[in-house]
């Protein structure tokens, strides 16, 4: 099980759906590329394109579902208003696939990559929404969409900063904060759980959960939506829940500024600023990753920055429509290491199901109608593969009892962890380090950034000196 980039990623970006296939790359050093334009992969026949196109889709799809309804239940939104969020999302999701598959001129990576919704991405939104409103949330997605356009020049150097051990911790903190957050969806505001809702959501998790186990392929990577679909059947048919779609029909383009203006508060966005920053480390693992899957020479110094102007400016035109950053979904890479199709022009016709799934109405606002309950069941699947991932990426650096890794992830943890056990811990302090210390994504992550640039130094000199140790002793045999 993975998600998308969260570092969304997660893309998310996220569901379980094919980790073996897709575990994220490490961030590379950046290479000078070493051949001309992007080469034209091979061309597939119409009549091949569309089931192979559909068949990305029903691996994304669950990811950017479930992440409109966390949104919509955390905030409450109405069906309405839930029905065109949606809308937005698959919209932007087929074009952001478009986008990266054909591109534009220095936008867009020319790979086979499809977009999502970062889940990681996502929980910061909705940190900054509960704490200080969804307006300054979405402003906080057009700022950090114009810092990660606005540092690209300077990609070498900054993606440096965030090494796997930075990463890890990032990404676990985002898992176990999410973790709390849908199992609101469950509980109520309150934190006092209906006995039929919890056991809504533990059917939903056990026919997740069971969905993967026992499918194969596309049906396996669908297996969030599979648990969805599920839960809702059991809802309506035992009376744990209720099924209600929005009201409505036809084609319609969804809302702008549902929540009203934006409204620009740096101090507020600084969760999502600094995550936009991580996710150039995410990028670069997953553009040499499939680089290597359509057989062409990884370059990282043209592409990347490619693949992220894309990501920041559909983000942008996401945040006009109430969602969080956009981010390229790496289980796409997986389809095609198994399938061996390596046709950018595949992923392009995704975009296109995406863009009329998006237009198609009834379609958002009958899935608008899934109760809150089955959400927060299938929500809780999705954060805490990604806490997961935030493991394994851990697992790749060196935490062994002689370096610096394990002290440095042991503190950061550790700043991380106690806004979310203490909520209470800065209440004292102000207004903007509150905001800072209070969530645990950014104090962990700056903690990590900071013990990695002020250790790595002492670390080299003390490995300088065991290497001089060492060739003393042998001089003396």
């Amino acid at each position: 099980m993975t998600a998308t980039r969260d570092t969304d990623s997660a893309s998310a970006s996220a569901s379980p759906r094919s980790a073996e296939a897709t575990e994220p790359a490490q961030a590379t050093e950046p290479v000078k590329a070493t051949e001309p334009a992007e080469p034209d992969p091979a061309r597939v026949p119409l009549r091949r394109l569309a089931p192979l196109a559909a068949q990305h889709v029903l691996a994304m799809i669950a990811a950017p579902v479930s992440t409109v309804f966390l949104v919509a239940g955390t905030l409450k939104m109405p069906p309405g208003a839930t029905a065109s969020l949606l809308s937005a999302v698959l919209l932007l999701c087929g074009a952001g696939a478009l986008l990266q598959s054909l591109g534009v001129w220095r936008i867009g990576g020319r790979l086979p990559f499809v977009m999502l919704p970062g889940g990681a991405a996502t929980a910061l939104f909705l940190q900054i929404a509960q704490e200080h409103g969804a307006p300054t949330a979405t402003g906080a997605v057009l700022l950090a969409a114009a810092l990660l356009l606005s540092v690209l020049p300077l990609y070498a150097r900054v993606v440096r900063l965030f090494p796997p051990l930075v990463m890890g911790v990032t990404v676990l903190l985002i898992g176990i904060a999410m973790i709390r957050v849908a199992a609101r969806l469950i509980t109520g505001p309150d934190g006092t759980g209906e006995p039929r809702a919890v056991l809504l959501a533990a059917l939903t998790v056990a026919a997740t959960v069971a969905a993967y186990v026992f499918l194969r392929g596309v049906w396996r990577q669908t297996s969030v939506l599979i648990g969805m679909a599920t839960g809702t059947v059991v809802a309506v048919t035992t009376g744990l829940g209720t099924f209600g779609p929005a009201v409505g029909s036809g084609f319609a383009l969804p809302d702008l500024l549902p929540f009203g203006s934006p409204r620009f508060d740096l101090v507020a966005a600084l969760p999502l600023l600094v995550f936009s920053l991580t996710t150039l480390a995410e990028i670069t693992g997953q553009t040499v990753l499939n680089s290597e899957t359509v057989g062409r020479t990884p370059a990282p110094e043209r592409d990347v920055p490619r693949v992220a102007r894309a990501d920041a400016l559909v983000s942008m035109v996401g945040g006009l429509f109430g969602t969080s950053l956009m981010v390229t979904s790496a289980e796409n890479i997986g389809i095609g290491r198994l399938t061996g199709v390596r046709s950018r022009f595949v992923t392009a016709g995704a975009g296109v199901l995406l863009i009329g799934l998006g237009l198609a109405t009834p379609v958002s606002r009958a899935l608008a109608g899934i109760p809150e309950a089955v959400v927060g069941g299938s929500s809780l699947v999705v954060y805490a593969v990604i806490a997961v991932m935030g493991v394994e990426m851990l697992r790749r650096a060196d935490l062994s009892g002689t370096g610096t890794g394990s002290l440095t992830a042991a503190l950061a943890l550790t700043a991380g962890l106690l806004p979310l056990l203490t909520p209470d811990l800065y209440a004292g302090f102000p207004a903007w380090a509150r905001t800072i210390l209070g969530s645990g994504v950014v104090a962990g992550t700056l903690t990590a950034v900071l013990l990695t640039a002020l250790l790595r130094p002492l670390r080299r000199h003390r490995e300088h000196d065991e290497d001089e140790d060492a060739d003393v002793g042998k001089g003396d045999h």
